[in-house]
């Protein structure tokens, strides 16, 4: 596996020998969209639409030699996760998380894409939740200053598939959750990405259109709390 040499931190230690393989700036990225499935330097490029070329040539080369990617030979210009870059997954899901609960309304030109709609729904998924309620398929429209994307998210017991559909989606495998019960119970909901900000915070003063049982049904599986800052102990004493 390569090493970063002089690059490097210096330090002997997890957190730093990680950073030097995944800490460059869009690294983390790539690699969220990468979770979501198999990739041609294309889709990552217009799901990233700020990064120059050169820094994701950059990127998919620097991530390829860390062993965290490998190229599709089936898909012609394609990239995917290596068992080492899956790993991963519960760092970005955690990252997404925290991150999620500190936004505010999106600046100008911010985006979402749907490959970060479905690690968002990942994030906000709460199987514990979800184990009680019916077998229910979720489809989200979110569109912002961009065109539209669209996801598909089942759910069963406290299973999550949850896939970019719509157009321009490529085409996905046998999903998981195709084997029975297939859900019957769908909503379907066209969002700002403000809109689904406030929905998975559970802001219940916020207008959805919908079934009413089936978004409290979504409420009650996915959710973002907001991080709350937590006291010092010396404060907390005082």
């Amino acid at each position: 596996m390569a090493t970063r040499g002089a690059r490097g931190f210096g330090q002997y230690g997890g957190a730093a020998r990680a950073l030097e393989r995944v800490g460059d700036r869009w690294a983390l990225l790539i690699v969220r969209d990468l979770l979501v499935g198999a990739r041609r330097y294309g889709d990552l490029k217009a799901g990233l639409p700020r990064i120059p070329t050169n820094i994701l040539s950059d990127r998919l080369k620097e991530l390829q030699e860390a062993g965290v990617l490998r190229r599709v030979p089936s898909v012609r210009g394609g990239y995917e996760l290596t068992e080492l870059g899956r790993g991963l997954e519960p760092v970005i899901v955690a990252l997404e998380r925290w991150g999620w609960g500190l936004l505010g309304e999106p600046g100008d030109g911010e985006t979402m894409s749907a490959d970060s709609v479905a690690i968002t729904l990942r994030a906000a998924f709460r199987p514990d939740a979800a184990a009680t309620l019916p077998p229910t398929e979720y489809v989200l429209h979110v569109a912002g200053d961009g065109a539209a994307v669209s996801v598909s998210a089942i759910v069963v017991g406290t299973s999550l598939d949850v896939v970019p559909v719509g157009d321009g989606a490529l085409p996905q495998p046998r999903r998981r959750s195709a084997l029975e019960p297939v859900p019957q119970a769908v909503l379907e909901l066209e969002l700002a990405p403000a809109a689904l900000r406030a929905l998975l915070a559970g802001e219940s003063s916020a207008p959805f259109a919908g079934d009413a049982e089936l978004l409290a049904r979504f409420g009650a599986t996915f959710r973002i709390d907001p991080v709350e800052p937590t006291p010092r102990a010396t404060e907390a004493v005082a």
